[in-house]
């Protein structure tokens, strides 16, 4: 066998809101390359989506083709793959729905609902701390609800007190000033951990250790159940959850800091999820972050960008 590729880098930059591949929008594309493997020489193929928070010239989709020693075959078969992302780009745009909109779904559909965090997304790279959807469920006391925070210095403070305390405490907001204002309120203290938990079930990444440090479990006065941790952790497994002895089918809403990661561990107890435009330096509306080395004209940054394959 001689390995012989091709690449294809359309100026198409995919929405992480729009980045699982499962779903309807997506389906179509992966259907097709698993057919063009009936090809024979052609080797194996790929859908290149792109993580959109790197600001480096390769941010961007791209398709890939490999075949045995047949250049043509290869470069076919990526610039198909290629066009059909491209004719199909306005699929790609985000569905940026808000705070107030996902908040008003949950009261109708299926529960528990998983609200997905997307503007402090921990697997790409941002604060955990990020408090908007965590204010808008205390400001709307919507008790039966899970938040995990990063806030060592909130750990120390339920420390120093005994179980079943009340304590003010101000929750997250910490890191910079991109995730949101601290959350001011009394907060009942539930229990202490030491934050060490491990995953059995295939997950992302294929983690099975986890430990995020001391970790409190407490009470807003206004029935919210916040997790404060002393290290940022991915929510990639519900284990994080039963690890503190909280049962996740108990609450009506579960906050999840990721986009389409955590879908794997909570849909074992979520029906619905919500993506949530959040704020935060990873937020899914692409256009409110800086770019200074990506490829330009790009769409949709660009909405009036055109292209086309040129042999």
């Amino acid at each position: 066998v001689q390995p012989t590729m091709a690449a294809v880098f359309p100026p198409l930059a995919i929405n992480i809101e729009r980045q699982m591949t499962t779903e309807s929008h997506f389906r179509p594309h992966y259907d097709f390359a698993n057919a063009q493997l009936a090809r024979p020489g052609l080797l194996s193929n790929s859908i290149v989506l792109g993580f959109p928070y790197a600001d480096v010239a390769e941010m961007g989709s791209a398709t890939i083709a490999v075949t045995d020693n047949d250049h043509k075959l290869a470069e076919r078969s990526a610039q198909e793959l290629a066009k059909r992302l491209w004719q199909r780009r306005e699929d790609f745009r985000g569905r940026l729905l808000s705070i107030s909109e996902a908040l008003e779904q949950c009261n109708s559909i299926p529960g528990p609902v998983c609200l997905l965090d997307m503007g402090d997304n921990v697997g790409g790279g941002s604060a955990a701390d990020g408090t908007e959807l965590l204010a808008a469920l205390h400001k709307r006391k919507r008790g039966r609800s899970f938040v995990c925070l990063f806030d060592p210095a909130a750990v120390k403070v339920c420390q120093s007190v005994e179980m079943g305390s009340k304590v003010k405490l101000s929750l997250g907001g910490h890191v910079d000033d991109q995730h949101g204002s601290p959350v001011e309120c009394v907060a009942t203290v539930v229990s202490l951990h030491d934050g060490k938990f491990q995953e059995s079930k295939p997950r992302h990444g294929g983690i099975t250790k986890f430990d995020q440090g001391l970790t409190a479990v407490v009470t807003t006065d206004s029935g919210v159940t916040v997790m404060l941790t002393s290290r940022r952790m991915v929510p990639f497994s519900l284990e994080q959850v039963r690890s503190c002895n909280l049962d996740p089918v108990e609450f009506d809403i579960l906050v999840a800091k990721g986009v389409n990661a955590p879908l794997a561990a909570y849909s074992e107890v979520c029906p619905s999820f919500l993506r949530v435009n959040t704020p935060g330096s990873t937020c899914a509306d692409m256009t409110r972050l800086s770019f200074h080395h990506r490829r330009r004209p790009m769409y949709p940054f660009e909405l009036d960008t055109e292209w086309e394959i040129t042999q």
